[in-house]
């Protein structure tokens, strides 16, 4: 039989297969051998034990079950570069008689001088084999370092170049958003099923599966660079379209690359077990520890993309089969603790922070929307919120609280990974809060009340504020009012009203 493998064929047009084809069967001609089958592995690598070699796994089958009794390659380490393989082919050749001729030259298994060049052109061959990698390695990490985009396959809205396309883009943008959305996230199951096709959520329409679209793209490029210069391409089969898969959209939320951060992940790197720190490892970072950023435009803005890691860094995080992670408290994340000023967590009952409230959440929701709603019935209500302008100066303060809460979202990720220490956590943490407040003032100053058309801008509003979706509800009273959970008083029954603080935003 012959065997015949290439590493990689960049061209793709079989031409380099072809030639191994005829140096080979004039040797098994000279020999005077019949040949019973070929076996072919194009751009499949010997070097990694783990990369499965399909024609190869076959050639050794069909030996152990007596289809063959000789082996004709170009040279030894087109068979092999893993000297365990090539062991078991040794002890074929000692005990069984199998015979291995190669067009580069004899190698007789049968004798100590055939064993020992053997071994020396495997180890050869693996010794460039990790040269090469440790090269290719080191100047991945420098194109990393310079922020220039990886080699290898683009992702889902990057051109190879970086550059991006924008049509991908949006559906990028679009996962992001409904998986993080408020009142009702998405699951990556029903993010999936709608890239399918198979369920439908508005903002986010069917597409080809992306690795199905990538071996498109490169079939068409090898076909016309193969009729530029008057070659015979032969036609490959293409990755079938198919389904997403939920894995597929957690690959794309966990991207750094989406917010701009440039990665790279030594081949040494060992995850030990953790998937959540992997993910962050990938983030290169300069000598004071913040992210290197890319030459590419980012697709989504720091603080999304944290925030995305933060839901799925969640161990409580609902991931059962309907994929229900709908918020269910008015106020988680919004209201703040009386106590240390930092907003308060949905706990099963109500609200929580941690060692200082724990609060009934039903009477606390009805006192804050009745509150609200009786606001709103004024006649000033609009006019106590100066309507939001899209301006370069009001999207460079969004794009300023976005940078400042990511910060503070990596430097939490920093100390869970036990990275820096609790004190420059606080320092860090006490100075980006600062900073919010000063830009979100700012910000109020200038208009906040675009968003909130669909309750300020009815005949009703409080009665359309009641009715609005959670989502509309949080922005409103975030935009109108600062509210503060005090500790509920030892030994006192029922909801007291004083301890909830409604403080009115202002111009």
């Amino acid at each position: 039989m012959i065997y015949l493998r290439i590493s990689l064929d960049r061209e793709m047009d079989g031409l380099a297969i072809e030639r191994q084809r005829e140096d080979c069967e004039r040797l098994a001609e000279r020999e005077g051998w019949t040949v019973v089958e070929t076996y072919v592995d194009q751009s499949k690598s010997a070097t990694d034990a783990t990369k499965s070699r399909p024609d190869y796994d076959r050639m050794v089958a069909d030996y152990q079950a007596g289809a063959f009794d000789a082996i004709v390659c170009w040279d030894l380490d087109r068979l092999t570069r893993q000297p365990r393989q090539m062991e078991d082919w040794v002890d074929a050749a000692r005990f069984r008689g199998l015979q291995l001729k190669s067009v580069s030259g004899d190698v007789d298994l049968t004798n100590e001088n055939g064993l020992l060049i053997a071994g020396i052109k495997i180890q050869v061959a693996r010794a460039e084999v990790v040269r090469k990698s440790k090269r290719q390695s080191r100047a991945q990490e420098q194109r990393a370092m310079m922020g220039r985009a990886p080699k290898g396959m683009r992702p889902l809205g990057y051109a190879t170049n970086g550059d991006v396309i924008e049509d991908e883009a949006v559906a990028v943008r679009a996962i992001f958003a409904l998986f993080t959305r408020p009142d009702h996230p998405e699951s990556l199951r029903s993010l999936a099923r709608a890239l399918s096709g198979t369920d439908t959520i508005e903002g986010l329409a069917p597409m080809p599966k992306h690795t199905h679209t990538v071996s498109v793209e490169r079939e068409t490029a090898r076909r016309l660079r193969a009729e530029e210069e008057n070659k015979t391409y032969q036609t490959h089969e293409l990755k079938p379209d198919g389904p997403w898969s939920p894995s597929t959209v957690l690959g794309i939320l966990r991207n750094p690359r989406y917010a701009g951060m440039s990665t790279y992940t030594p081949k040494t790197y060992q995850e030990n077990g953790n998937r959540r720190r992997s993910w962050r490892a990938q983030i290169l970072r300069d000598d004071v520890g913040e992210p290197v950023r890319g030459q590419w435009a980012p697709i989504v803005d720091d603080e999304t993309w944290w925030r995305v890691q933060e839901i799925l860094d969640d161990t409580e995080r609902v991931t059962n089969t309907s994929g229900s992670t709908r918020r269910k408290h008015l106020g988680s994340g919004l209201y703040r603790c009386g106590v240390c000023g930092r907003k308060v967590t949905g706990a099963p009952r109500g609200y929580r922070c941690a060692g200082h409230v724990m609060r009934t959440g039903s009477h606390i929701d009805e006192f804050v929307t009745e509150v609200i709603a009786a606001r709103l019935s004024r006649r000033d209500a609009l006019a106590r919120v100066s309507t939001a302008e899209d301006t370069p100066h009001a999207r460079a303060i969004s794009e300023a609280i976005s940078r400042e809460r990511a910060r503070m979202m990596r430097a939490q990720r920093d100390y869970d990974a036990e990275v820096i220490e609790g004190r420059d956590l606080k320092r860090i943490r006490d100075a980006g809060e600062s900073r919010i407040d000063e830009l979100e003032a700012e910000r109020l100053l200038r208009g906040r009340a675009g968003g909130l058309a669909p309750v300020l801008g009815t005949a009703d509003p409080a009665a359309a504020f009641r009715q609005a979706s959670l989502t509309t509800r949080r922005e409103v009273i975030d935009t109108l009012a600062k509210i503060t959970l005090l500790p509920q008083a030892r030994g006192r029954r029922g909801f007291d009203p004083h301890s909830v603080v409604i403080e009115w935003r202002t111009n």
